[in-house]
């Protein structure tokens, strides 16, 4: 689920993106002005697309590190819990079976 609202919010940052670029482009195409100057309009156009597309690159690079982090945690938390369990079970059974335990670990010798 996480990782659809990611991809999402990539997808919807990048069709911003474009669209603002294109019409960014477009406006400046369509608008009377001599070549030299649509030609500094669009340069300066793509470097404040390209710095916006860095901008939300590193946003959804940030964001991608925190969800990470909590995976790891929560599978961390979560291989805590099965070895309490297990181990918690292991001390049951060797109480209700305390010969049981002493022939097994024989048997492995």
């Amino acid at each position: 689920m996480a990782n659809d609202r990611g991809s999402c919010f990539l997808e919807t940052t990048l069709s911003f993106l474009v669209g603002t670029a294109a019409g960014f482009i477009l406006g400046v195409l369509f608008a009377p002005a001599s070549g030299e100057e649509t030609r500094k309009k669009i340069q300066k156009g793509a470097v404040k697309t390209g710095e916006r597309a860095k901008e939300s690159y590193e946003k959804i690079a940030r964001e991608a590190e925190k969800g990470i982090k909590v995976v790891k945690e929560k599978t961390h938390e979560g291989i805590d819990t099965i070895k309490e369990f297990v181990d918690k079970k292991k001390e049951e059974i060797t109480k209700k079976f305390p010969g049981e335990a002493g022939k097994e670990e024989q048997a492995k010798k």
